[in-house]
């Protein structure tokens, strides 16, 4: 690979380079799923974030959620994949159980709670409230595209 992108660098040919991110869609026994604001543009989403060179896409998804919300994680299974279109951000996101921990925020997050499926229909921008709902309906994972704000068809 590392070969075939120099040659590619070389003949002067444009490269894309993506971000690939993992985000928990953690769903307690009542139904309720645990979301966070964020810091930095206060809207919700399911806690996420970079997955590290040296990790796994569920225990990344399993870490950024401790770390973003104090709540222990075991994830369960992919639920979907979505990119970002205008970013170039592609996220997996997994269907993710707790299994211990208290809730708390953190540098990234400005407030942590547990929403039923009509607050995140209701709260949530189009793009991240449907990585929850396709968590929460789908058995397979499903596959989406949108602008950062609505999906794209």
């Amino acid at each position: 690979m590392l070969l075939y992108m120099s040659k590619a660098i070389q003949e002067g040919a444009s490269m894309s380079l993506h971000s690939v991110s993992v985000a928990g869609v953690v769903v307690r026994e009542d139904g309720r799923v645990l979301v966070i604001r964020r810091a930095d543009n206060g809207a919700w989403e399911a806690p996420g974030g970079v997955l590290e060179l040296d990790e796994r896409p569920e225990d990344g998804a399993c870490r950024e959620v401790l770390e973003e919300t104090g709540i222990k994680v075991n994830a369960v299974r992919l639920s979907g994949v979505y990119k970002n279109m205008a970013r170039g951000i592609v996220a997996l996101v997994f269907l993710c159980r707790p299994i211990g921990g208290e809730e708390r925020t953190s540098a990234e997050s400005a407030d942590v709670q547990w929403f039923t499926r009509e607050e995140v229909q209701a709260r949530m921008l189009e793009a991240y409230s449907i990585r929850v709902l396709d968590a929460l309906d789908s058995d397979t994972p499903q596959v989406r595209a949108h602008d950062g704000h609505r999906l794209i068809d």
